[in-house]
């Protein structure tokens, strides 16, 4: 990893048809925007949520990475909203309910047809018991070269809906289903975002579900409201002891007295190359976050 690492500990999904909130949104210290067409807005008002996205991207959001989630394909509304999005170019396009490889290639081809410059990513929303089932198949696109897929956001509520699953704190009954599509991301180098947590104003039991999701090794998590930023951020970012501890141990590992060494002892324990790649990416997405919240 090197330091140009992007953060992504908190991506707040915010409603195109709420102005207010997009406006808010630009002040709040998550690491990224989600503009939401799908869900969040009723059909009466997707046209209007549509130029209200327009606008919203166009302004920026302090240099945070912004997402916009699109309708389905299948719907009245996706095709207009793919549009839209190649005309303003977010750094990404939401993809709800991804489901097979052939649907993520088809979004890539129909950016590329509509005019979307390049570094538009694509972000898929695994959601679906055949999405859990093929996210591999998926996650192989992002080798191919005119893929733009880069990551998976964990939807686990419609996840739940479909399979029947009741979903206790501790997540017991998704967790093979999480570290599957995990794995399938990490296999082709994509990042993975955890899903969201639905009672905002349960802040305990949120930030456990930050620190599991932590632990199972995902880059951050998507969020519903902005109280939810602050525990996400600190969950999901190197605190002050790790970015010492990082130091410390590359440190000790590049020391005159350790060179040609394969492997070194360090605070009572052996650390060797990998452990050093780990403190180093941990130092670059600390130097990312500095410099995207206090450029």
């Amino acid at each position: 990893m090197t330091a140009a690492i992007r953060p992504r500990r908190s991506l707040l999904f915010v409603p195109a048809s709420n102005v207010r909130a997009l406006e808010k949104a630009r002040g709040l210290p998550s690491d990224a925007v989600i503009i939401d067409l799908e869900d969040a807005v009723a059909p009466a008002a997707k046209e209007a949520a549509r130029e209200q996205a327009r606008a919203a991207i166009a302004r920026g959001f302090g240099g945070r990475e912004v997402a916009l989630r699109v309708n389905g394909a299948d719907t009245p509304w996706g095709a207009d909203d793919l549009a839209l999005a190649a005309s303003v170019a977010p750094d990404a396009v939401l993809v709800p309910k991804a489901a097979s490889a052939e649907a993520v290639r088809d979004i890539g081809w129909r950016l590329d047809a509509l005019g979307a410059p390049a570094r538009v990513q694509v972000w898929a929303m695994i959601e679906t018991a055949r999405a859990v089932l093929d996210a591999d198949a998926m996650a192989r696109t992002a080798l191919e070269p005119a893929s733009r897929l880069a990551l998976f956001v964990i939807g686990a509520n419609d996840l739940a809906r479909e399979t029947g699953v009741r979903v206790w704190a501790g997540r017991a009954a998704l967790l093979p289903w999480l570290q599957q599509v995990l794995l399938a991301a990490r296999a082709s180098g994509l990042a993975a975002i955890d899903s969201v947590y639905n009672d905002f104003s349960d802040t305990a039991g949120f930030a456990a579900e930050c620190a599991q999701g932590r632990d199972l090794g995902f880059d951050g998590k998507s969020l519903i409201h902005p109280a939810q930023i602050a525990a996400a951020n600190a969950a999901f970012g190197p605190g002050a002891d790790e970015i010492a501890e990082a130091r410390a141990l590359i440190a000790a590992f590049t020391a005159p007295e350790n060179a040609g060494k394969g492997a070194v002892s360090f605070e009572g324990r052996m650390i060797e190359d990998l452990h050093v790649a780990i403190a180093r990416r941990t130092l670059a997405l600390a130097d990312a976050i500095a410099a995207l919240h206090h450029p």
